[in-house]
């Protein structure tokens, strides 16, 4: 197999790890949410708080985020950008976060996202997650 096949192997593999992922955020799959992610991982992320290192302090991240929207809503990645080389990929997306709010209010949210990967053992394991919103 040549070096290209490979990367498009890899490819395919982290377009689904990150598709799996979103679609564990919208059924609040705490589970599927983590998994794939390193137990020492890093994530900077729009709300407080803006750091979480450690898969435990990333989990609690999400528990805030389930508190905070009502129902199941939208949670979508409408651009994806992957780069893979050998052991390291990294991928860019835009993302649309929409749904409702516990209090009732409607919310819809464009942000973008960043996640940078480590292949161990054969597996793509997300070691840093990013989260931001323009300034303006």
């Amino acid at each position: 197999m040549s070096a290209n096949d490979n990367r498009k192997i890899d490819e395919g593999a982290i377009r689904d790890l990150v598709e799996n992922w979103a679609r564990a955020v919208r059924t609040k799959n705490l589970d599927g949410i983590l998994s794939n992610h390193s137990p020492d991982m890093l994530m900077f992320d729009v709300p407080p708080p803006i750091q979480s290192k450690g898969i435990e302090a990333y989990r609690k991240t999400w528990d805030l985020f389930f508190s905070w929207s009502k129902a199941s809503g939208v949670f979508d990645i409408s651009e994806m950008n992957i780069t893979a080389g050998n052991d390291v990929a990294f991928v860019t997306a835009l993302m649309r976060c929409a749904g409702t709010e516990a209090n009732g209010d409607k919310i819809e949210l464009e942000f973008r996202l960043t996640i940078g990967l480590r292949k161990i053992d054969g597996q793509w394991i997300v070691m840093h997650e990013h989260h931001s919103i323009p300034a303006s």
